[in-house]
C-alpha cells in the first residue's frame, strides 16, 4: 500500500522558513549547496510516509499522530504528520531538531 503525501500550508510554511534560514547560512559559510541537500534530506525520508507511516513515533495517545526524525548533518529536523486514512498521510508541520516546539 502507498499513501499519498500531503502538506498543510503550515507545513509549506515551515519548509519555506527552514530554507530561508539554510539560504542565509549557505551565503555566511560559503557551503552553496546546503539548502539543496537539506530539502533533499526532508523529501526523502517523506518516503517513509508513503511506504509505512506507523514505524515513525507515537507523539500522543492517538495512533495516528507521529512524527518522522529526518537526520541531516549534526542534527536534523522533525516532521509532525497525521495518518487520515489507508491512503493519505497530512504533515502539519516540520521543525529543526534544535527548535523548541512547532509553531
Amino acid at each position: 500500500m502507498t499513501y499519498k503525501v500531503l502538506l498543510t500550508r503550515e507545513a509549506r510554511d515551515d519548509l519555506q522558513r527552514l530554507e530561508e534560514f539554510l539560504e542565509r547560512a549557505a551565503m555566511e559559510s560559503g557551503d552553496f549547496d546546503l539548502p539543496l541537500r537539506a530539502v533533499d534530506a526532508i523529501l526523502t525520508e517523506f518516503g517513509v510516509l508513503e511506504r509505512n507511516p506507523f514505524t515513525c513515533r507515537r507523539v500522543s495517545e492517538d495512533p495516528f499522530e507521529r512524527e518522522l526524525v529526518i537526520p541531516f548533518g549534526k542534527a536534523g529536523y522533525v516532521a509532525l504528520f497525521r495518518v487520515l486514512s489507508e491512503e493519505e498521510v497530512v504533515v502539519l508541520a516540520v521543525r529543526h531538531q534544535r527548535e523548541d516546539d512547532y509553531r
